[in-house]
């Protein structure tokens, strides 16, 4: 079982070279919970592609998820997703290629952002797919 890491608006440490704990605070409690699993994959992503990762979403309460239109049981609500801006299709390219090369094995294409998480390693979510949904965040068919 993958432990998670908890701070509500308490100093804790992130163990990350690219990341802050701000960047996966809910904007709605303030909350944050981490899968160290997922900064640590997100680290090497990073460090792989050679651009900034700029996250838009990472940890989301229950009631934001809702706010957000965010599935039920989104790897967000577990501390297990992050969301990277994507400025243009070289950047998308870079930020996927290294996701991949790194180990993630789930992850979302949207037009500005791409969304992945480590669901499959927590047993929370099926592995190896890859989805293109729409700015909304809903899937596409």
């Amino acid at each position: 079982m993958v432990a998670n890491m908890v701070a509500k608006k308490e100093h804790i440490q992130l163990k990350a070279k690219y990341f802050t704990l701000d960047e996966f605070r809910c904007p709605c409690c303030g909350k944050v919970v981490i899968q160290p699993l997922l900064i640590e994959l997100l680290d090497a992503a990073r460090l792989r592609a050679g651009i900034p990762f700029y996250i838009t979403s990472g940890y989301r309460c229950p009631k934001h998820n809702r706010e957000v239109g965010g599935h039920p049981k989104s790897m967000h609500c577990y501390g297990a997703a992050a969301d990277i801006h994507v400025a243009n299709s070289v950047e998308r390219y870079r930020i996927l290629e290294a996701l991949l090369r790194v180990g993630f094995r789930r992850i979302g294409i949207y037009s500005t952002w791409i969304h992945a998480d480590i669901g499959d390693y927590l047993g929370k979510a099926p592995t190896e797919v890859i989805w293109y949904g729409s700015e909304h965040g809903q899937m596409e068919k």
